[in-house]
């Protein structure tokens, strides 16, 4: 199949032209004209018109200049995802690469113990590149993704291990508000590869219940709202790089939510921020896996905006 999602093609036997929105097998697409409606077609019936770009179609290189050490930036591999500019069913994925490294990615997907390489590419430190495009309405529909990242550069610096990452995407990672994706002058949805996935043990909380006196840690009962920015947290910010600051906010999120969860409270909020989103996207991540979590929502938008999640416990 020639065509991708996306491509702006013209009937060779009508005076129609549309958006591939959908590859329905190795020899039909499925084109969206003007009129919003989807066409099946056979892939021979159309050809590619020339001059049209979809979103994502070009690696965005913002600096090419040689990093001073100490700006070396070794965190920040995200997956944006954004809809195409002409054809609003298309979401195009992104590897957005916001480290000083050059990324040797690859993406596999799987479904029914199929596999298929779908993408393998260096991606330049501070750079993007487009690695995926699915029809949005097919969410439930898509398959497994695997993100295969290695790290390189040619400085005095040791590379991160490798990341393996493993998603199966839902219709809550689509549920929130679009937010401005870095690197890229677009808006989308943003999933950070590069932090560890933090897991509460709910096996081990449940041990620390019987410890002894010496051995317990006391947890306070926490506040009915925890406020998570940094400036809250420590007073040596301006030293901190964002990675850090994420940690920091992390530990204190788990262990209010454990002291919640310890003093039985109906619930709590956490007080995120609206900011570029991550912490609010791995806040949710935790909360979406938690066995004591019965649900989270945004909490009071007259009084947080969007700044904080509400959550209510089991």
């Amino acid at each position: 199949m020639k065509y991708k999602l996306g491509d702006f093609v013209r009937f060779v036997d009508e005076k129609m032209e549309g958006f591939v929105t959908r590859i329905i097998d190795d020899q039909m697409i499925g084109v969206t004209g003007e009129d919003e409606f989807e066409i099946p077609v056979l892939a021979s019936k159309v050809t590619t018109v020339h001059g049209y770009e979809s979103a994502g179609t070009k690696t965005k290189v913002i600096d090419d200049k040689p990093i001073v050490p100490g700006e070396f930036e070794k965190k920040g591999v995200y997956i944006g995802v954004v809809t195409d500019a002409k054809a609003n069913s298309v979401v195009h994925f992104y590897l957005i690469n916001s480290t000083s490294f050059q990324l040797l990615t690859a993406l596999t997907t799987e479904k029914q113990q199929t596999f298929k390489g779908e993408f393998a590419d260096v991606v330049a430190a501070k750079s993007t590149a487009k690695i995926y495009s699915a029809q949005l309405a097919d969410l439930q529909l898509w398959p497994r993704f695997i993100f295969n990242v290695i790290y390189s550069t040619k400085q005095n610096i040791e590379p991160p291990t490798p990341l393996i990452v493993n998603e199966k995407f839902k219709a809550k990672d689509f549920s929130t508000a679009k937010k401005p994706i870095p690197l890229l002058s677009e808006q989308g949805w943003l999933i950070r590869l590069d932090e560890p996935e933090m897991v509460i043990d709910a096996q081990k909380l449940k041990e620390s219940f019987f410890k002894s006196a010496e051995e317990k840690t006391v947890l306070e009962k926490p506040a009915n709202e925890v406020d998570l920015h940094i400036e809250k947290l420590r007073d040596d910010l301006q030293f901190l790089q964002n990675s850090e600051m994420l940690t920091i906010q992390m530990a204190h999120f788990h262990k209010a939510l454990d002291a919640a969860i310890v003093h039985q409270l109906p619930d709590i909020v956490f007080i995120h921020g609206a900011g570029n989103g991550v912490l609010r996207h791995e806040l949710q991540k935790v909360l979406s896996k938690h066995p004591k979590v019965q649900t989270f929502m945004d909490a009071r938008k007259e009084k947080f905006g969007y700044g904080a999640t509400k959550v209510i416990l089991k």
